[in-house]
């Protein structure tokens, strides 16, 4: 395997995790991964149902590292566990997020858009209201407005994330129809030198063909001058855990790319693929 490293992936301290820290972790080991980073949901401002009450998409950030560093001490000479988060952007939370960012000493920081509107795209409702170049151009819309705004991330996740939900899957999507949406979010990564990721997950979960974001959109990112890019499966389970990472090597390659990045202290780190 190319990809050593899974840098997007949930336990149960997340609300919608299904397994603990060590069951993830002994399942990357057993894949064959030297590298890890858990990026444990943070949603400020998620809208409250009787599905999710208040505080369900909030992390309880000091019990979460109380627990990964004594996993990183158990698997010390057989696995490097990150310390992570994946921050839910809005407008609304920008202070919180701002707070959240600053609070403790992340290896790593995914910055993700999964609210527009104030509605999860993940819900039916979102496109009831939109037909799909609506909802997808709103979408990219609400991300320019964000990274616009808030800055404290290190790498921009699952770029075209709703297109997982888009009424007729992936065959009601051409990136070249939203190509100027696409270029200015790319470049306001690249100014603000930030990344970002290659996340397997609908490949693994939904039979996409393409990871998010599609590969040219990958591929527009390196043309203009992109240089930072982790690999992720996103995974909630430990069976998704490295998914499709073959896909991920063609892709990056395919791109121009013959690394990924890892981080430490924030600070990106370059593998050479094998």
């Amino acid at each position: 395997m190319a990809i050593l490293a899974d840098y997007h992936m949930h336990s149960n301290f997340s609300t919608d995790g299904h397994n603990t820290l060590a069951e993830m972790a002994e399942a990357a080991l057993q894949k064959g991964l030297k590298k890890i980073c858990f990026t444990e949901h943070q949603d400020h401002g998620y809208p409250i149902s009787e599905e999710f009450p208040e505080g369900s998409w909030m992390l309880n950030i000091d019990s979460y590292l109380y627990d990964l560093l004594k996993l990183r001490e158990e698997y010390r000479d057989k696995l490097d566990i990150g310390f992570g988060i994946e921050i839910g952007m809005q407008e609304s939370v920008f202070k919180e997020n701002t707070i959240t960012a600053k609070s403790h000493e992340f290896d790593f920081i995914i910055g993700s858009i999964h609210l527009v509107d104030n509605i999860d795209i993940y819900e039916p409702v979102y496109f009831e209201t939109r037909s799909p170049k609506e909802g997808i151009e709103q979408y990219f819309k609400t991300m320019i407005a964000n990274i616009k705004k808030f800055q404290n991330y290190d790498v921009l996740g699952h770029i075209d994330y709703v297109v997982r939900k888009v009424p007729g899957g992936e065959a009601a999507y051409n990136t070249l129809d939203y190509k100027d949406l696409i270029d200015e979010i790319l470049n306001i990564v690249i100014d603000n030198e930030k990344g970002i990721e290659i996340n397997t997950s609908a490949i693994v979960k939904s039979g996409f063909t393409n990871p998010n974001p599609h590969r040219d959109i990958v591929k527009r990112y390196r043309e203009l001058g992109g240089e930072i890019i982790t690999i992720g499966s996103d995974a909630h389970k430990p069976e998704h855990i490295a998914g499709a990472f073959d896909v991920a090597e063609e892709v990056l390659r395919y791109a121009g790319f013959d690394y990924y990045n890892t981080f430490e202290n924030r600070v990106a780190f370059y593998n050479k693929l094998k």
